[in-house]
């Protein structure tokens, strides 16, 4: 399978409905976002980063839903993006809560996906470690805990979809979108990277009954701040997710915390990045080296998809 010419280079943003607005806002902010209310919606922003990287909206009550997925374009990409939806018939209106910009299709599971010219907010090179003081022999390393700072994501890194069939939409990813695959695990979780230059996976499918968010994720400065942030939601009331470990496919190290919604957001610290031009080698990994190099055993709930099925 030949990649496309055309690439999206970013996860511009993603957006999903909840029951309550109020409980998002309090899950975000003690993750550490920079949450931005205005009347019926959250838009979330990191930590020095001016962009927008999702928007959660008020559903009236109903389950949590994710509505689309908005993925970067170079303005040159645009017209071979253009010609490819519309020779493949998979263009589509524009979503309701959306601005109604850009090209609109959907993939293969009824998604929703908008293909947008935007600025690359992707990263051009592995992102650095927060810097930090040498602490001479004979001083504390450790800070206090009463004196802690919260711990702030710098930006998305990316987002896991559920999907009843991973290889299709690996396939949709690399024929349509201009992805590449980075690593996978048969059919049961894929992840998947941007020519232009990403971290090792902008997008990652797993398995399921049926589509929805699995997680977003979110890079920090250290594993330091990865466990950090973990403590920090425990003593924010959000207890249950599975960290802190290192994963074999991208290698970063994670704490995932579930939100009010079941699924869950990402601390990750130190992804593989994959460069801009590098003909990196995928690989089919057997299922016990697709999640974790070590750390506590991976909780029953992990995988459970609690997003009602789109009609």
């Amino acid at each position: 399978m030949m990649p496309s010419t055309a690439a999206v280079h970013s996860v511009n943003r993603y957006v999903m409905s909840v029951p309550d607005l109020n409980a998002a806002e309090r899950f975000y902010r003690h993750f550490g976002l920079d949450v931005r209310a205005t009347p019926g919606r959250l838009d979330l922003y990191a930590a020095g980063h001016r962009h927008c990287w999702a928007s959660v909206y008020a559903n009236g009550g109903g389950d949590k839903q994710l509505e689309y997925v908005s993925f970067g374009l170079y303005e040159h990409d645009v017209a071979e993006m253009q010609a490819r939806v519309a020779a493949l018939g998979l263009a589509t209106d524009p979503h309701p809560l959306s601005d109604g910009d850009g090209l609109w299709l959907r993939n293969p599971d009824g998604l929703p996906i908008q293909l947008i010219k935007a600025p690359k907010v992707s990263p051009d090179a592995k992102s650095l470690p927060s810097p930090r003081a040498a602490v001479p022999t004979g001083e504390r390393a450790a800070g206090l805990r009463s004196q802690a700072a919260q711990v702030r994501p710098r930006r998305l890194s990316h987002v896991l979809f559920f999907t009843p069939d991973v290889s299709r939409m690996v396939e949709f990813a690399i024929r349509v979108l201009g992805l590449r695959l980075s690593d996978r695990s048969g059919d049961l979780v894929a992840f998947l990277h941007g020519p232009h230059g990403s971290d090792h996976h902008l997008v990652a499918f797993a398995k399921s009954t049926h589509a929805g968010l699995h997680h977003c994720s979110w890079d920090v400065g250290s594993i330091d701040e990865v466990g950090a942030g973990a403590e920090q939601m425990r003593a924010a009331g959000y207890a249950e997710g599975w960290g802190l470990g290192r994963h074999v496919l991208g290698s970063n190290y994670f704490h995932y915390v579930q939100d009010p919604w079941g699924s869950y957001a990402e601390y990750s610290f130190d992804i593989d990045h994959i460069p801009a031009g590098l003909a990196w080698t995928a690989a089919d990994h057997p299922p016990e080296d697709a999640l974790y190099l070590w750390g506590p055993a991976v909780p029953d709930a992990f995988f459970i998809n609690h997003e009602r099925a789109r009609t």
